[in-house]
């Protein structure tokens, strides 16, 4: 659970006000590359040096599994990289930063998705499909809520890793590591 507990320090940081983080300023909207992105979680990637993370998103946590559909045991965080991967493959998204934070200056963004003749939030998407879920602070509280009603709506919709029996649900694993278990 070492690498949990590092996680859990770099997703707290991420997701909650603290004094680390900055306002970033007024910046034009950017465009995620088709090339040269490393996804690092199914909602943080690299661009041009740079690592970008969606705000009020939590990905499955890599490492952890699920069973799929065939019965195959399946890293869970590696299924939420692999569908924001083809998200921002397929639809193009346009992002906007909203804050700096951490040490390392990590972007957080929100995008928006290209899909037909509609444009959708990215995080809204991800979580809907059941690919990320919402994320929460130290207070056991959604940073943005209606991402914990589209997370509701997936659940409710068995919608794709909702619809595995045993989905380790990352803000449980969280929560469980920041209440001192392993």
């Amino acid at each position: 659970m070492g690498f949990v507990r590092v996680f859990l320090g770099a997703t707290i940081s991420m997701i909650v006000a603290s004094p680390l983080c900055a306002e970033v300023a007024p910046a034009p909207v950017f465009d995620v590359p088709q090339v040269g992105v490393a996804f690092a979680t199914g909602d943080t990637w690299t661009q041009n040096g740079q690592t970008m993370r969606l705000y009020g998103v939590q990905s499955c946590i890599r490492g952890t599994t699920f069973t799929n559909p065939l019965g195959v045991k399946t890293d869970c965080g590696e299924a939420s990289l692999a569908y924001l991967a083809a998200l921002v493959h397929d639809t193009r998204p346009q992002c906007a930063p909203v804050a700096q934070i951490g040490e390392q200056r990590a972007i957080l963004v929100v995008c928006s998705a290209h899909v037909g003749s509609s444009t959708l939030d990215l995080g809204t998407v991800l979580i809907t499909e059941g690919f990320a879920f919402a994320a929460f602070n130290n207070d056991a509280k959604p940073v943005y809520m209606p991402y914990l009603v589209a997370e509701i709506l997936a659940r409710k919709n068995r919608a794709g890793l909702w619809a595995a029996p045993d989905m380790p649900h990352p803000n449980s694993i969280l929560f469980k590591v920041l209440q001192g278990g392993n």
